[in-house]
């Protein structure tokens, strides 16, 4: 079983930039993929980028050129880094993680293919 705990989101302008974190714990073998994930109040959950153990990645069109996902693979640690946010980006932004490596296969932002879930932080975007 892998642990998940997200940090780093908050209130800020449009324009404005927040840096996200995800620390794994546990099983962190089991952690081949990992992504973000966001849900808006009223919508379903939305992949945002993800990234397997061998650097490849993989972005939502919404966010391609203002968001960078990376790992510290030593510190079993995800990062999400977004620029340029907008009002829209608001949500609720969820780490995931699974064992099998998911960026090249295409299935990245399939939720049902992630085993472990964190609870959730905060991006409150305004105009």
């Amino acid at each position: 079983q892998v642990q998940l705990v997200e940090s780093g989101g908050g209130s800020v302008q449009a324009g404005g930039s927040l840096r996200l974190s995800c620390e794994a714990s546990g099983d962190t073998y089991n952690t081949h993929c990992m992504g973000w994930f966001r849900q808006a109040p009223g919508k379903e959950r939305e992949g945002v980028a993800a990234i397997d153990s061998d650097g490849s990645t993989s972005y939502d069109d919404s966010v391609k050129g203002r968001f960078t996902i990376s790992r510290d693979n030593a510190k079993n640690t995800l990062f999400l880094e977004m620029n340029s946010l907008k009002p829209e980006d608001t949500a609720m932004y969820y780490c995931a993680a699974d064992w099998g490596p998911k960026v090249v296969a295409g299935t990245a932002f399939l939720e049902y293919e992630y085993n472990s879930w964190g609870q959730g932080t905060q991006v409150t975007v305004s105009s």
